[in-house]
């Protein structure tokens, strides 16, 4: 239902699963299996994916190990590697320009973490005019009810429950636990 002309295909994205994201995050062993569970099924389908990877100077300083992709998940040569800066991965990168290249008009999205940078790439995608999926079992985030938020299984259940039904003009968001993901 995308508004993106000529982008009849679905993309899987995979946000910031690095070191320093998910290290003691919220069931961060069962997120990177059903991570991987996604791309065995979007690679075996032909479906293309793309990596995004976040660096800053304060947390994620860009070459460190807490920077490294987790070893648990395998990025293939061909598949796209997004740098961002920002919570919103389509915030001063080229990944508007690597999903139209793609043919993208459709986004699976997982990752983390749930309460920034997952929340704002779903809404960055579906301002530009994409259908944004979130995999409900794979985007985690850290424990930081000593800051006041909720915890974490809580921040992730509010996030699957208000993007479930989330809509826009000629587009929308939804919510799919892993095994019901469809990529066509």
């Amino acid at each position: 239902m995308t508004t993106l002309p000529d982008r009849p295909h679905t993309a899987l994205l995979v946000i910031d699963v690095q070191n320093g994201t998910v290290h003691g995050a919220h069931n961060r062993d069962g997120v990177i299996a059903n991570i991987n569970a996604l791309l065995d099924k979007a690679r075996a389908e032909s479906v293309p994916v793309v990596w995004v990877q976040h660096s800053d100077d304060e947390h994620l300083p860009r070459d460190t190990e807490d920077w490294q992709i987790v070893a648990d998940l395998v990025r293939q040569e061909s598949e796209p590697l997004v740098h961002k800066r920002y919570s919103d991965a389509f915030e001063d990168t080229d990944l508007e320009q690597r999903l139209a290249e793609l043919g993208a008009g459709r986004l699976v999205v997982t990752g983390a973490q749930t309460d920034t940078c997952i929340r704002a790439t779903l809404h960055g995608a579906l301002v530009r005019g994409y259908d944004a999926t979130l995999v409900g079992d794979a985007h985690t985030t850290e424990d930081l009810t000593q800051w006041g938020a909720p915890a974490p299984e809580l921040v992730i259940a509010h996030t699957n429950l208000y993007w479930a039904d989330e809509r826009a003009p000629g587009r929308r968001g939804g919510t799919a636990a892993t095994k019901e993901v469809s990529f066509g």
